[in-house]
């Protein structure tokens, strides 16, 4: 299991500095980078459906506002912190840079494990929490949008929230929404369609063998399922998956459509029951370690550490997930000649469409699904080959190609602007 004392913001901080090292770059080019512009914690109380009343510990972070708005998620789970909230924040920023959108970034929190809420204890949390932290987002300021545990009917309620306080409708101020209040075609199914266009290119630029690879993918989510089914209608074979509940190996290739039908269907909307002929039962975290061309890791941060790196079989990990590679694994795989396409890249679908949105929102216009499925594929694989090049160049990882292109912007931002006062 993942090492409890890991904290996520020191291994931000770890490859920053290496990354800043590369390009040159005086502290004074950099120093505030490293750290968030404001943190917010609140406390919600919330009244249960016995009566009682119950307080949440929440968080809003926002790290970067100097290439626009904050732009971040807002995830409800039991492990939530202000460190694990400082880290995300950070990498969005890192991520908006790295595709070169005009956001910074931001994150939020709950520490809580939704499962146990009903629907309306839910939306009470959503609805006080984002009265909580609403003096310091907005279409222009900071735009939440769906993380781990959310999705668009949260942002419902949250655009909802934000908008009786204000006395007239701002679909702006949330992205990830249902269509009919604002949302985006295709916003549900970035982030999978991004992994999807990155791994293929990934396969194409590191010369593996024309036709189908074998794949692993940790986590069944909105994420990890969609780039499962899209990457399988491309031919290639999903030999390994798992979630919260267990995984599955089938060296032909198992059923995606099956396994999602089973999720969507079940109470829990996990793998729990699901059985299909010929395939092998797995630990969660043993589908790392499974024999396999590609590791996607699409579930929670540092699952890829120093314990199980030294085991991974695949020749290339595409980062699904934010942050679930330990900074300290990093050495081990570079060590195995394994490829790491870094999360700030591959998973960025998500915020490149959530822009689309916002731009939809503010311009009172949209844009039919095969435009914003073009227009994501041009952006993100652009950023690839940037980064690439640069990897190329320094003779380095691509993870850090990542980075010293995205501090790169952020750094030149920030020199642009100055300190004020």
């Amino acid at each position: 299991m993942p090492n409890k004392t890991y904290n996520p913001y020191q291994s931000m901080l770890t490859v920053l500095e290496q990354a800043a090292k590369m390009l040159e770059l005086h502290p004074n080019d950099y120093e505030a980078i490293k750290y968030p512009e404001r943190e917010l914690k609140v406390y919600i109380p919330v009244r249960m459906d016995n009566g009682s009343i119950q307080v949440f510990e929440g968080y809003r972070v926002q790290h970067s506002s100097d290439r626009g708005p904050c732009k971040g998620g807002i995830r409800y789970h039991q492990s939530v912190d202000m460190d694990e909230v400082k880290a995300l924040a950070a990498w969005m920023s890192l991520k908006c840079a790295v595709v070169n959108i005009p956001y910074g970034g931001a994150k939020g929190g709950i520490n809580v494990n939704p499962s146990t809420l009903s629907c309306g204890e839910l939306e009470r949390l959503t609805r006080r929490y984002t009265a909580m932290i609403l003096p310091i987002i907005g279409p222009d300021k900071d735009i939440p949008a769906p993380d781990v545990n959310t999705n668009a009917q949260v942002m419902g309620w949250i655009m909802d929230t934000y908008s009786m306080i204000n006395g007239y409708t701002i679909p702006g101020v949330v992205t990830g929404k249902p269509l009919e209040v604002g949302g985006s075609y295709g916003r549900p199914e970035a982030t999978g369609r991004g992994v999807s266009f990155i791994t293929q290119k990934a396969l194409e630029t590191f010369g593996f063998p024309e036709g189908p690879v074998n794949i692993a993918i940790q986590g069944m989510g909105n994420v990890g399922g969609i780039a499962a089914k899209l990457l399988q209608e491309q031919g290639h074979k999903i030999v390994a998956v798992s979630d919260i509940s267990g995984g599955y190996y089938k060296a032909e290739g198992l059923n995606i459509p099956a396994m999602l039908k089973h999720i969507r269907s079940s109470k829990n909307r996990s793998l729990a029951g699901y059985a299909e002929l010929g395939s092998t039962k797995l630990d969660g975290m043993d589908v790392l370690t499974c024999d396999c061309d590609v590791l996607i890791p699409c579930a929670l941060e540092n699952q890829i550490t120093t314990e199980n790196a030294g085991s991974i079989r695949a020749k290339l990990i595409v980062e699904g997930a934010n942050g679930p590679t330990a900074a300290d694994a990093d050495s081990i795989l570079e060590e195995k000649g394994i490829v790491v396409v870094p999360d700030i890249l591959a998973n960025a679908g998500g915020v490149i469409v959530s822009y689309f949105e916002w731009a939809q929102n503010i311009q009172r216009l949209m844009w039919e699904e095969a435009e914003i499925n073009e227009m994501l594929r041009n952006i993100i694989l652009r950023a690839f080959d940037e980064v690439f090049a640069i990897a190329s160049e320094k003779r380095t990882t691509m993870r850090m190609g990542a980075y010293i292109s995205a501090l790169g912007r952020l750094s030149k931002a920030k020199k642009i602007r100055g300190v004020f006062p």
